[in-house]
Formats: structure tokens, sequence, C-alpha cells
């Protein structure tokens, strides 16, 4: 049965864009409060975006730091865990807004709002869903990726072998906290089995989690709302470069391709930088870096491109670099464990099984030497472009749907 709302509160870590999740949230605040809702929007970091503010979205944030930027450990380490402030300023927000015509929406709270927001929202009498933009709701380090192994870890989230394995990309204490934060989550903010309404952005993502999840929760898969280039196709047959886009760390598997590169003897492109890029560097010295590039130097990079290679180690929920490479006609070379493998059209890419770098050496060659093939992959990738392509305003009258549909 649907139901009528006209007021919207969005909760989220971040009120600027600091990222993709941050971006989203701020997008569809904006949206719904263009498409007449009343929207709030409620983060513990700032500062605001001007985005929100034109728009006309009522804000309350917090000016929370995060755990990596207070300068006092001890408070870090406390008021990142758990935070009684964070929960007085939403039960106030909360009690304000009508419970009968409000939908809360959650996008994310591991960088600032902390466990603390769950008691709230399930007390407060509001319907609510909660995007999954990462995998915080299960896993400590958010990414069921072990930054030590540089592999994916099969470890069941909180085990016995979760808990006495050090995976974290900082030290071993900060694994120890993040997993008493999880342990907060689950035991005592009782999230996620609590939560009846979620929204996964891929199947990869919904997979992963589905073991997490309470068996009896609606889940709903919307994509990010992405933008993608209406432009010619690159002729990627006239190329012979092979392009890494994205920042050089260990889970974006910037060292497998430089390895797979050496080994296929093809010419490599990297843009973008990060803690790997000296490493990277030794491993294949005749690659090109250019360092960061914006939207415009990135898209001019894969117009004069042979084929993206997007090697990320993780179970990335939905990457935007491969999905713009196909759309300017790029053939794309990912691993089957991530969401990259669900942009690409029948034909016009290569998805690997293997994460060996023999085994992406040889896709690498084959992509070197045939032209025919090339040709033929970007030609697909080129025709399909609009096929993963979601406006905002598409994916706010997707939100608007799913929030009528809510129980209460």
């Amino acid at each position: 049965m649907t139901t009528d709302f006209d007021t919207v509160v969005i909760v989220n870590d971040h009120a600027a864009v600091t990222g993709g999740q941050a971006r989203v949230a701020i997008d569809a605040a904006c949206g719904l409060a263009q498409a007449g809702k009343r929207v709030h929007y409620f983060a513990g970091a700032g500062p605001v975006d001007r985005d929100l503010q034109a728009a006309g979205v009522e804000v309350t944030c917090l000016n929370r730091p995060g755990m990596l930027d207070n300068p006092s450990l001890l408070d870090a380490m406390t008021s990142n865990l758990w935070s009684r402030g964070v929960a007085r300023a939403l039960t106030s927000l909360l009690e304000r807004c009508e419970p009968k015509r409000t939908i809360v929406h959650t996008h994310g709270w591991a960088k600032s709002l902390t466990p603390s927001i769950a008691p709230v929202i399930a007390q407060s009498g509001h319907r609510h869903i909660y995007t999954m933009h990462e995998y915080f709701l299960a896993c400590p380090n958010g990414g069921f990726f072990d930054f030590q192994a540089g592999e994916i870890c099969q470890r069941r989230a909180l085990s016995r072998s979760c808990l006495a394995t050090h995976c974290d990309a900082r030290a071993r204490s900060h694994k120890a906290w993040r997993a008493t934060r999880t342990a907060a989550l689950r035991h005592v903010a009782r999230w996620p089995r609590a939560l009846r309404d979620v929204i996964c952005i891929s199947e990869t993502q919904r997979r992963v989690m589905a073991p997490y999840l309470r068996p009896d929760v609606r889940l709903h898969h919307v994509p990010n709302p992405i933008a993608l280039p209406q432009a010619p196709r690159a002729e990627a047959e006239h190329s012979d470069v092979l392009l890494f886009v994205g920042r050089l760390s260990p889970e974006k598997g910037a060292v497998l391709f430089a390895k797979a590169a050496r080994q296929a003897g093809i010419h490599a492109r990297f843009v973008g930088d990060g803690p790997e890029a000296e490493i990277v560097c030794q491993i294949l010295p005749e690659a090109e870096f250019t360092g960061w590039r914006d939207a415009a130097g990135v898209a001019e990079q894969m117009r004069i491109a042979r084929a993206l290679v997007f090697p990320s180690l993780w179970h990335e929920c939905q990457p935007l670099v491969p999905m713009e490479a196909l759309a300017h006609g790029l053939p794309v070379i990912c691993g089957a464990w991530n969401a990259a493998c669900e942009a690409i059209p029948d034909g016009a890419g290569l998805i690997l099984q293997d994460r060996s770098p023999a085994a992406w050496a040889n896709a690498l060659a084959s992509l070197a030497r045939d032209d025919a093939a090339v040709t033929d992959m970007s030609m697909r990738a080129h025709a399909n472009r609009n096929q993963f392509a979601t406006s905002l305003s598409d994916h706010v009258g997707e939100l608007c749907h799913i929030y009528g549909n809510l129980p209460s």
C-alpha cells in the first residue's frame, strides 16, 4: 500500500562532497527538495556543501572531527565509538518531524556519526531505509579486504578468525578499535539485523552482504545516479596505451597491473597517485605517470587509450571509472569479484577469474596484438553506453516510489 510522505531526513557522515557516498547523498537531498519535498540533511562533519543551501535543504551539521582528524587520540577513540551528543542531536531533529509523513534515509555513519544513530531511528517511529555504499554494516574495515595480505577476506566478520587477524590498512590497534565499534553496531545498535529495508547498489554487494542481513529484509536495487559522457567512440584500436585510472593503493590493484604489464611488455599509463606509486614505478619504470587529472583530463586520456585496465582487488560496489570508459568505447579488463564486471556489455571487455599477474599478462597481451578484437569490443561498448546511465531525476523518482511503499 502506497503511503504519503512530505518530509525526508537524509543521515550521512559528511555535509560536503568527500567521495562517492557523500555525492550521492547530497545529490539525492537536492533532487528531493527540487521535487517538492521538505528535506533535512543531518551530518556529523562539515563544511556544508553549497548545493544543499541552494536547493533549500535544511542542514544540521555537528562539525565533529572524524577519527583521523581529531588531535586527541583518546577523544577520537571514545567519541567515534559511540556518541551521546550525536544521538541527542538526531533525537531533537526527529522529534520535530511528523512520523506518519517522514522518511529517514541513512547513507553513512562510520566516518563521523557512530552507531549511536541506530537506536534513535528505531525508537522514533519513523519509516527508515538504509543505503549500503560499502560494507561497514558487517565488516570492521568496511571492505572485506585484508590490507596486510592484499586480498579479499573470506573470514566471517567478527568471528574468532576475524578478530585474531590484523587486516587493517593501519595498525593492529586500529583493527581492534574498529572491531569493537562493529560489535557495538551489531549487539547494541542491532544493525544490520534490525534493518527491514535496505538499498544495495549492485548485485556484487547484495551477494557479499546477504549472510549478514535479516532473512526477511526487503532489498531494493537502486544504482547510484550516473551521468555518462555522450562522446564519439574512441578509436581504441589505433592506440597502444593500456590505461589505469585511480588511486595507487593496495586494494586498487595497481601493483598487479604493473607486474602484468611488465610480463606482457605493453605500454602502460597510470592516471592517479597514491601510497603505492613508488612501488609501481620500481616494478615498471618505463610506464607513464600523469598524476591526478580532473574529469576533463581523465576523459581526454580515455579518448586516446586502447583499453581500461581495472584490476581492483576488493568487492568494489559500483565503480564509476569502468562505466565512463565503456561510454567512450574503451574495452574494459576487470576481475569477476567486483561490480565492474556487471557493467560490461557482452563482448565489450574481458572478465578474469584469476588474480595472478600471469593471467592478467595474457589478457593484456591478447588485447595489445588483436586490433580486430579491440575494434569489436570498442563498438559494442559504445553502442551500449547508456545501459547503466541513470539521471538524478530518475534516481529520485525511484527513491520516492520506494519511500511511498515502506511499511509503517
